[in-house]
């Protein structure tokens, strides 16, 4: 299933002129990235299940047996292994989420000098080199609006159609935003509406939503930060018992211990992941 995936959404595509372009919507870990946010997310969570599972089955003493050795390597390896396999779709989503924000604030800059070009009484072609120039002050050479920006410029001194690559680009993206401009630029160019109205009408509906967005990113910044102590708070509040209070703390190893705090740990994990959803707000 997942080769099926990724032969479906491979990471870089070719352009109608043989360009390397990238696909927005996919990202696919090197080795060496997973390994090493693999291992970050292993140490967390094998830290984190000797802390709340650690010191279990001792004897009657409250001597550590053999079994305790046992279970204090196998049970934070498995916890660990866990918390690495569901942080990597975790780094994979936040790349392309970060990818795909990056790219709509560029496109916003790169519709503004379109726009101001197309008043400066420049045709279609001549303003995107015209942008070209502009945005090469503005951003780094490896950003992506300049590299989609060289896409289109090849595109039109090999005769390809600016319409075509602007669909491309548009699938690429993983933007309804930048899909629905190609869209109707497609159709405003072929049949000679005034292009220039459409490309202000669609920086001014972006900027209003980019705008839009930027503040219920504000509004919700606290509640994040509060979700994120919530999420913390448990594990801070179990190490200090242990440390501060051993008698108190060899509950944990008792069997309505252990039931309770997996129960916690549950229902954290679960409470995060619904409070993550509730605060991704989209536009």
């Amino acid at each position: 299933m997942k080769k099926k995936t990724e032969a479906a959404e491979p990471q870089y595509y070719s352009s109608a002129t043989n360009i390397k372009v990238l696909n927005y919507k996919a990202y696919y870990m090197s080795f060496p990235e997973k390994l090493l946010f693999f291992l970050l997310a292993f140490a967390v969570g094998a830290a984190v299940g000797y802390l709340f599972y650690g010191g279990l089955a001792k004897d009657e003493y409250g001597q550590p047996t053999t079994m305790t050795y046992v279970l204090n390597i196998a049970i934070p390896s498995v916890v660990g292994i866990i918390a690495g396999k569901l942080f990597l779709p975790v780094r994979r989503d936040s790349v392309i989420k970060k990818r795909k924000k990056e790219l709509t604030h560029q496109f916003r800059d790169m519709l503004e000098s379109l726009t101001t070009s197309l008043g400066a009484g420049k045709n279609v072609n001549d303003s995107f080199m015209s942008v070209y120039e502009d945005l090469k002050v503005q951003y780094d050479e490896d950003a992506f609006i300049l590299k989609e920006l060289e896409v289109i410029i090849s595109g039109i001194h090999n005769n390809v159609a600016i319409e075509d690559i602007l669909d491309d680009f548009g699938r690429r993206s993983g933007s309804e935003d930048i899909k629905s401009f190609a869209d109707v630029f497609r159709v405003s160019y072929s049949k000679g509406v005034n292009v220039k109205d459409i490309i202000r009408n669609t920086h001014g509906i972006l900027n209003d939503k980019m705008e839009i967005a930027e503040d219920i990113e504000t509004v919700v910044t606290s509640n994040k930060t509060e979700q994120n102590i919530m999420i913390v708070m448990p594990i801070a509040l179990v190490g200090m018992i242990k440390l501060m209070s051993p008698d108190f703390a060899a509950n944990f190893a008792t069997s309505s211990g252990v039931i309770s705090t997996t129960v916690g740990i549950v229902m954290f994990v679960a409470a995060y992941f619904i409070g993550k959803a509730i605060l991704n707000i989209k536009i």
